[in-house]
């Protein structure tokens, strides 16, 4: 059985299990609405609140057989500057954020491809992201990992309560190539494909 959340080191980061000595930092990035603009929860307002995201988003987790919940953190200092998971459901949904102090210098890219390096190692088939069609950047970091635009749909997106179109990108990991993944499209009554982003270059698709 693989180990939960096992730590992975690239160039620069270091990705590990968030700790209760983390949560100053946590707040720190949960806290920013800015970052927490596309993110499914509302920016956090006190050190409890955030106590009580980080039991029951990372310590629940860890107790499990598997997982995948990383604080990713500069090889510098050890201190968490973002955060990447890959859930173990059926969509295997892949994830993250980064403080804004650290945007534009391809940190998410690389924690990115080192998580994915574990997944694979680990046997799990694919994995998938989503981004709010607003937010076309982080479409931009799944390209650069290697994933591929599949469709578009439409959810109530709570706890924020507002309609929104998500793409949904898709990275197989084994060598099942065309599989898509059909949850979210099944669930949505509005759902479809933006051509322009089915014919993305090779050298993205690979």
């Amino acid at each position: 059985m693989p180990e939960n959340t096992p730590t992975l080191k690239t160039e620069r980061l270091i990705l590990r299990k968030f700790s209760e000595a983390d949560l100053p930092a946590l707040f720190d990035l949960l806290c920013d609405a800015e970052v927490n603009t596309f993110l499914p929860w509302f920016p956090m307002r006190s050190l409890k609140e955030t106590e009580a995201f980080f039991r029951e988003r990372y310590l629940s987790v860890y107790t499990r057989p598997r997982g995948y919940q990383y604080a990713v953190c500069l090889k510098k200092d050890d201190i968490p500057i973002g955060y990447i998971h890959a859930a173990t459901g059926e969509s295997h949904d892949f994830g993250y954020a980064l403080a804004k102090s650290h945007w534009h210098q391809d940190i998410t890219t690389e924690a990115g491809h080192a998580l994915i390096g574990q997944l694979r190692h680990d046997g799990v088939p694919y994995i998938t992201a989503t981004h709010d069609k607003s937010n076309p950047r982080s479409g931009m970091v799944m390209q650069r990992l290697g994933m591929r635009y599949e469709y578009t749909y439409e959810e109530l997106w709570q706890p924020k309560n507002k309609r929104v179109f998500f793409r949904m990108y898709q990275l197989n990991l084994d060598r099942q190539k065309k599989r898509v993944y059909r949850g979210y499209w099944n669930a949505s009554a509005v759902r479809f494909v933006e051509t322009e982003l089915s014919y993305q270059p090779l050298a993205v698709r690979s």
